[in-house]
């Protein structure tokens, strides 16, 4: 199966597109959609929704995972957000792929087992479970959090929806083949 996971974003929006077969997932592509700050709002989403619909085209994913907004001290900003995640997700609506969504805490939890582990963290356990070449410092945040979302998916499908882990420790016992 082929995930492309979204972090969506109105200046930047990440992604990430995981192949996921058996217990083996692969990252073909990752990277970061930058969209000129100059640029007005209404253009950028529309910027947003052609280069999710170019990515579904070259990568066929199954799978559209994205991240919800689900908090903001600024309105206007969440606005923005919550547009450009429904821009990404027209393009997938639209080639009629599964759209599912994760908060920030279930994807972080996900694959760190902790819900509230920083971008870092994230990163570096990205660049662990998917055995990446290169430094996790050369992974832009948003792209390895576009990943993790992908990845929420994978262990979703395959752990359901119900599995909790109660650290780090619960988590490389319970999948001892993703950590290296």
């Amino acid at each position: 199966m082929t995930i492309l996971g979204i972090d969506p974003g109105s200046n930047c929006t990440g992604y990430g597109v995981v192949e996921a077969t058996g217990s083996d997932e692969t990252t073909p592509a990752q990277g970061v959609i930058r969209l000129g700050s100059g640029t007005p709002h209404i253009d950028r989403l529309k910027q947003i929704y052609d280069a999710v619909v170019e990515l579904i085209d070259t990568h066929t994913p199954e799978v559209l995972a994205i991240e919800m907004p689900v908090y903001g001290k600024n309105p206007q900003s969440m606005l923005k957000l919550g547009r450009a995640q429904a821009a990404a997700m027209m393009a997938g609506l639209n080639h009629k792929l599964d759209v599912v969504q994760y908060t920030p805490k279930e994807v972080k939890k996900s694959v760190t087992g902790n819900g509230n582990a920083s971008k870092r963290q994230v990163r570096y356990m990205i660049h662990a479970i998917l055995d990446m070449d290169g430094a996790a410092d050369d992974i832009a945040l948003d792209a390895s959090d576009a990943l993790a979302i992908a990845l929420c998916h994978t262990n979703r499908r395959s752990h359901g929806a119900t599995e909790q882990y109660s650290g780090w420790g619960s988590f490389v016992d319970a999948n001892p083949d993703r950590v290296q």
